[in-house]
């Protein structure tokens, strides 16, 4: 009787609210978004998985789209291709020289305009006009100012005796897109680190300023350490752009000369839309995004670390 009783309804009724199962309850802000992310989460998903079969497939495209399963064959390929891992050796080179000189760059950029006090927001404006460009104008006009015949650029270079074709040159047409890549996105640089300037403390300057403290030693103990989570944000921002690029190669060199400047993305794009080996662009395609994650996942451990650190 006494266990009976122990689960009676009444006694069920008086337990406390507390210790009843709490059933998840989505809310109306939930019911809202569930549509939008089941539709965003089916748009990223399958596609995905499709590209995953399609790497481990030959894709034919004539009567209409059909996977050949082959395996391996198309990574295996991916991993013998002497001229794919070259062109990953000029990803590697592209992604050090333009991320490293925009972050050089927009932090000197970003240091001299913040002790600018008159016309701070005019010379900002100005700087920041590369950056809504878009790269395929980018492209253009980087282009013609090179052009060997009427480029202001070439007509420059050849005052001080260099007479070659710039965009005709392996290592000159290199550089270019290089350049072109760095003058479009150094104030992305510039303004995410002016931010972060703006965010350290006017009294710690100023106590080491009255401590005596040199220029340089402030900029090294006070204010890089302070902003160095921001500078860290800016180069995850730069670095996930900077693995993908490709359209002022593709406007200005079309990869050459001499596949001097073809770098992953245009040999995936050439891969795909001018051969159309979907198969074995589907490997080069995941390859670049497991690349991507590496990046990633780096800069936000660094990121974990030194929030933890303080």
């Amino acid at each position: 009787m006494t266990h009976a009783a122990d689960h009676s309804p009444v006694l069920e009724r008086a337990r406390p609210e507390s210790a009843k199962p709490k059933q998840p309850r989505i809310g109306f802000e939930g019911a809202m978004m569930t549509p939008g992310l089941i539709l965003l989460a089916a748009l990223s998903i399958v596609p995905f998985l499709a590209l995953i079969a399609m790497s481990f497939s030959h894709v034919r495209l004539l009567g209409g789209v059909s996977l050949d399963l082959v395996g391996l064959r198309n990574w295996a390929r991916f991993f013998t291709d002497a001229d794919m891992w070259m062109s990953w050796l000029r990803t590697i080179v592209y992604f050090v020289l333009t991320v490293g000189l925009e972050m050089v760059l927009g932090v000197v950029v970003a240091l001299c305009l913040f002790r600018v006090l008159r016309g701070r927001n005019v010379l900002l404006g100005l700087l920041l006009l590369p950056m809504f460009v878009a790269p395929s104008i980018v492209g253009l006009l980087g282009r013609y100012l090179t052009d060997s015949t009427f480029g202001l650029y070439a007509w420059v270079l050849r005052s001080f005796g260099y007479s070659g074709d710039i965009l005709g040159s392996p290592i000159s047409a290199f550089a270019a897109v290089v350049l072109m890549d760095v003058w479009e996105w150094t104030p992305l640089i510039a303004l995410i680190t002016l931010a972060g300037l703006s965010s350290v403390p006017q009294s710690v300057r100023e106590a080491a300023a009255v401590d005596g403290a040199p220029g340089w030693m402030t900029l090294r103990y006070i204010v890089f350490p302070a902003i160095s989570n921001v500078l860290l944000v800016a180069l995850l921002i730069r670095s996930m752009d900077a693995i993908r690029y490709f359209d002022i190669i593709w406007v200005t060199t079309n990869g050459g000369p001499a596949d001097a400047t073809k770098i992953v993305p245009v040999r995936l794009y050439e891969t795909a839309f001018r051969f159309f080996d979907l198969g074995y662009a589907a490997a080069i395609g995941l390859a670049m995004l497991a690349f991507s994650i590496l990046i990633a996942r780096t800069f936000v451990r660094l990121l974990d670390v030194r929030g933890l650190t303080r």
